[in-house]
């Protein structure tokens, strides 16, 4: 356990804010987790990660020591569409899952990055999935950036931090959608009864999902979704709670699973960042799956027939 003693110079200025500036490495994210397990004390108590701070506070700062990584490296096929000795993208396909959990110890893309790069994968704050700065689910397939040292990684996450990190997806919902355009606004948090799902709630964090009609169809609408803040399941709850949850989610959707499809239908399409070493923005983009295109190509052909 490492101490930090660390004396605020503004007034005013936000618990998670100061930290985020001021120790070095640190993100916000990174920040608010550590006030929020009580790591940040000021005079004996804990301090929240929204307290303003007065000039002269001093905190008392206890960082744990990072857990070593114990994740095996596989020889598994990964379609790179973007690297170099900072970061990779990769197109993720369906199935996957994105790092070692309960049920799925190994074959996940940590364990085909960890052989692809070597040692060369980030393990800021000693997480349990080096390397990947954001994830998408299992079901869903499409672009997921890696940083392959610290300093990607930082520049990475405060990116996704401030929304500057770009993300475009593509899907199939369910039912007509009336307007062309739209925006779900609605915070979200761990369904109350349900853990494994999550769910729209006035009490979870803030979630903004922009929403533009691609295609009309028969009873269903192909759609784009850009992400202001990346949430899980966000794109899922968002659109499932205005009436209008994607083909083949059985989570969130319908309970029986659409002939064609593992899952929801619903690809991470393009991918924009600025490098963070270099400070150039860079754009990526995968076409859409294989699977996708024959589900697309069906629902024109029933919305086409007379």
């Amino acid at each position: 356990m490492t101490t930090l003693e660390l004396r605020a110079d503004r007034t005013g200025e936000r618990a998670d804010s100061f930290l985020a500036r001021t120790v070095e490495g640190l993100t916000r994210s990174a920040a608010q987790r550590l006030l929020e397990e009580g790591a940040v004390r000021k005079n004996g108590a804990s301090v929240k990660k929204n307290e303003k701070l007065t000039e002269g506070d001093t905190l008392i700062l206890s960082l744990p020591e990072p857990e070593p990584v114990d994740i095996l490296p596989q020889d598994i096929p990964l379609d790179v569409v973007y690297e170099d000795d900072d970061v990779i993208v990769v197109n993720k396909p369906v199935g996957m899952v994105v790092h070692p959990a309960a049920g799925h110890p190994d074959g996940t893309l940590v364990n085909a990055l960890l052989h692809h790069c070597g040692d060369s994968l980030s393990g800021i704050n000693g997480e349990l999935r080096p390397g990947i700065v954001h994830r998408i689910d299992r079901d869903t397939s499409g672009l997921l950036i890696a940083a392959k040292n610290d300093f990607a990684h930082l520049g990475l996450a405060e990116q996704l931090q401030d929304h500057s990190l770009y993300r475009e997806y593509e899907a199939i919902c369910v039912g007509n959608l009336r307007e062309d355009r739209g925006t779900v606004n609605a915070p979200i948090a761990r369904h109350r009864t349900d853990r494994k799902r999550m769910a729209v709630d006035p009490e979870g964090r803030e979630a903004v999902t922009h929403w533009t009609v691609l295609e009309r169809l028969s009873g269903y609408a192909y759609i784009q979704c850009r992400l202001e803040t990346g949430r899980t399941h966000q794109i899922r709850v968002h659109m499932a709670s205005i009436g209008h949850p994607l083909l083949g989610d059985v989570v969130y959707g319908s309970k029986r699973p659409y002939p064609g499809l593992a899952g929801q239908c619903l690809h991470a399409r393009r991918l924009s960042f600025v490098h963070p070493r270099t400070g150039e923005r860079i754009t990526v983009e995968c076409p859409l799956p294989d699977w996708f295109q024959a589900v697309l190509a069906k629902l024109r052909r029933m919305s086409a027939a007379p």
